[in-house]
């Protein structure tokens, strides 16, 4: 691997000091590593935003970038600690679900648990496998240590109910996903299940709350300002937006709540 990059995302936040430990524990092992953030403020707990960021961003990394996902509230418990191989890198983090989507989209290869004690830190807490775990495995990989190293071969990774869409006569059935900093509703449906729908009015459905009729454009600005739309968004995903304005507030929507797209 000529570069060395290593991507981390967690729910860790930036006041306390779990970041910079395994940054240090990363460049302990690997001195010449690249640390890419890519966020540090996922929802705490929330493995569907942080699945949905690091399925955003992981597109776009080099090659054989090794990314560690944090995102552990089973931290502790028997949940597996694992390594999922695909044709354009590696993912390091809890066998949660967290990284499946992302993986998937590159093709899986291989699935490893993380069981080598070597290849860890030599105190293992019960609380932050982000350090004694997940860090030295990204920061071994990154190093060229061989994936057979670190442990047995699975096929049966946890896969994310989240990701699930259920297609039925006409609509499509999903969650939201994230809600982004401009109170955009990102969902789970796949953009290209709906991309011949631009200036088309579809029924959108939050429940509990009552149905509503939105027409489907290619950009925010397609509807005078605090109107309501649906588009497909930069992530593939189908959004409903508020023209300047925030929708999650307008609807009454948040993270995890079901969406139901039908035909008018």
């Amino acid at each position: 691997m000529s570069a060395k990059f290593i991507s981390l995302t967690s729910d860790f936040g930036l006041k306390d000091p779990y970041v910079a430990e395994i940054k240090a524990v990363i460049l302990t092992i690997c001195p010449t590593a690249s640390i890419i953030d890519v966020t540090h403020e996922v929802e705490k707990f929330s493995i569907r935003t942080g699945a949905f960021m690091l399925a955003s961003v992981a597109p776009y990394f080099p090659k054989g970038t090794v990314h560690a996902a944090i995102v552990d509230p089973d931290v502790g418990t028997p949940r597996r600690p694992i390594i999922v191989e695909t044709s354009q890198g590696f993912f390091v983090g809890p066998d949660n679900g967290l990284m499946m989507i992302a993986a998937e989209a590159q093709g899986i290869k291989q699935t490893r648990v993380i069981e080598n004690k070597r290849l860890m830190l030599p105190y293992i807490s019960n609380t932050f496998h982000g350090r004694d775990v997940f860090a030295p495995a990204a920061a071994h990989i990154a190093n060229g240590s061989p994936l057979e190293e670190f442990g047995s071969k699975i096929t049966d990774a946890v896969k994310p109910e989240f990701a699930l869409v259920t297609r039925n006569r006409g609509s499509l059935e999903g969650e939201v996903l994230h809600v982004d900093d401009f109170g955009n509703i990102i969902t789970n449906l796949p953009g290209k299940e709906i991309a011949g729908f631009q200036e088309r009015l579809v029924q959108v459905e939050f429940p509990p709350h009552p149905p509503r009729q939105i027409k489907i454009f290619k950009a925010y600005a397609d509807v005078d300002p605090q109107e309501p739309l649906a588009l497909i968004g930069s992530h593939g995903y189908l959004e409903i937006a508020l023209n300047r304005g925030n929708a999650a507030r307008a609807f009454s929507v948040k993270t995890g709540n079901k969406i139901t797209l039908s035909k008018t």
